[in-house]
């Protein structure tokens, strides 16, 4: 006996009308459908013509976007790779990227690494299969043989944050020697000594490679205007709140009585520290000045406030989308390299009390 019909079920959606459907319903061929859809009905007569239009809207035909433009030859899609988007930097840089698309007429489609660079390959080959007209990358930069056959495939590349190794490709990252210099000398200025730069680890990451050697360029140099500045540099890593904790206990014990001060290379790091701040008991800008790459929504709002390196994250990500789009119009001049200043968002966590002071002296 055949079960009762529920007559709460829903009936699965009707398929899609096809070009093929078109064709039968009118009477006509595919590429007599074709012609009408592509506006040239003066290569058909007025009855062929009306016949086809008909047919269009009794099976609500509507031709597929992706298809039209493949057959011509353009996707219209851009293809986007980051390292870790949760990551409030990747996802910053990616809105400025699909605002530049959109204005453009394309769109985005992203490919999350989860900061596993062996994956990079994967993405770019995921996404080809997409057709993408080119890639914007914000990468590891280890496997620089899967960017490298993007580019061997006509695919104009345009690297962002992070270089690829021997890779000739348009690059736009924030100026991050700069960056550090203008972190590290507010600190020292608001009357930090004892200074500790604190990165993911750093091999094979160019833009932490850039930051960690900007750091200790900074130090080697501070010594004939501030003689007394010390510094030391730090990797940290999610699964390792112990070594974190351990290193700010240090930091402080060879400050002795100086104020010690501590950058972060982004924002990532930034709440790893806060964390471990918090449970060391340790309040910032008084017990440990702070000073963080990339100015969160959040910032404001943890303890006195966060002083912070603002990257302009919106034009890094317009202006890569740009420099892909100009690539894809025929633009052929040798690769461009755009680097971005840094701006200083001074908060209460590198402002040391005038009690905290006088203490410390």
């Amino acid at each position: 006996m055949p079960l009762p019909k529920n007559p709460h079920s829903f009936a699965p959606p009707p398929a899609r009308a096809t070009i093929a459907d078109v064709a039968r319903t009118a009477g006509v061929s595919k590429a007599t459908v074709s012609r009408f859809l592509n506006h040239r009905e003066t290569l058909l007569t007025p009855d062929i013509a009306a016949r086809v239009e008909v047919a269009v809207a009794a099976l609500s035909y509507s031709p597929s976007p992706m298809a039209r433009a493949l057959k011509r030859g353009r996707s219209r899609l851009i293809g986007l790779v980051v390292a870790d988007v949760t990551n409030p930097f990747s996802v910053a840089v990616l809105r400025g990227a699909e605002k530049a698309c959109q204005e453009a007429g394309y769109l985005l489609m992203l490919f999350n690494l989860g900061n596993n660079s062996r994956c990079e390959g994967k993405a770019i080959e995921a996404l080809s299969a997409y057709q993408v007209e080119g890639f914007i990358l914000n990468t590891l930069g280890g496997d620089a043989g899967a960017a490298a056959d993007a580019a061997r495939h006509g695919k104009p590349v345009v690297l962002v944050d992070r270089r690829h190794q021997n890779m000739q490709a348009d690059f736009v990252s924030l100026d991050n020697a700069g960056a550090v210099q203008l972190g590290a000398r507010h600190l020292v200025e608001a009357g930090y000594r004892e200074l500790l730069f604190i990165s993911e680890p750093v091999k094979n990451v160019s833009s932490r490679v850039e930051r960690d050697a900007a750091f200790r360029n900074f130090i080697g140099h501070a010594k004939p205007e501030f003689p007394d500045v010390q510094g030391q540099t730090f990797e940290s890593t999610g699964d390792n709140g112990d070594a974190l904790d351990n290193a700010l206990r240090a930091q402080r014990q060879r400050a002795g009585g100086r104020l010690a001060g501590v950058i972060s290379s982004n924002a990532v790091v930034t709440l790893r520290v806060v964390a471990s701040m918090a449970r060391l008991g340790l309040q910032l800008g008084c017990d440990l000045g702070l000073v963080g790459f990339d100015d969160t929504e959040w910032s404001p709002y943890i303890g006195p406030g966060l002083t912070t390196i603002a990257q302009p994250t919106d034009e890094i990500g317009r202006l890569a989308a740009n420099c892909l789009m100009e690539r894809l119009q025929g633009l052929d001049v040798p690769p461009r390299q755009i680097l971005l200043d840094g701006r200083l968002l001074p908060r209460g966590s590198s402002v040391p009390t005038a009690i905290e002071i006088i203490l410390k002296n």
